[in-house]
């Protein structure tokens, strides 16, 4: 490498840095010399991660009770009756059929909730 390619390949870098400085803001560390550096702030992605696990976790709690009231049996006729009908029906057939996580949720409330 001559002496303009690792010029050129650090002011690439230092250029890249400081687009990223630019549009994702900067953080100033003192390190422990005493020197202030200056970097990107990292930015983290964009998904909402934790309203997926609330939505999820919610959606859960809901099946789980309707099991817990309705009955297991009522709630699978209630289930097939759904799957019978149109597309947004069926759609929601598949989100309100049993799984394991939702029997097992539903077996251990039971006896704490809607006791006749």
């Amino acid at each position: 490498m001559t002496i303009d390619a690792t010029l050129n390949k650090r002011l690439r870098r230092v250029v890249r840095k400081h687009d990223k400085m630019r549009t994702n803001g900067v953080v100033h560390r003192v390190g422990r010399d005493g020197l202030i550096r200056s970097r990107p702030r990292l930015m983290r992605p964009q998904f909402p991660l934790k309203g997926v696990i609330i939505v999820f976790a919610l959606l859960v709690a809901f099946k789980t009770m309707l099991i817990v009231q309705n009955g297991a049996g009522n709630h699978a006729a209630q289930v097939e009756t759904l799957r019978a009908g149109t597309m947004v029906e069926r759609a929601g057939a598949f989100i309100m059929q049993e799984d394991p996580l939702t029997t097992a949720l539903a077996g251990f409330i039971k006896p704490y909730f809607f006791s006749l």
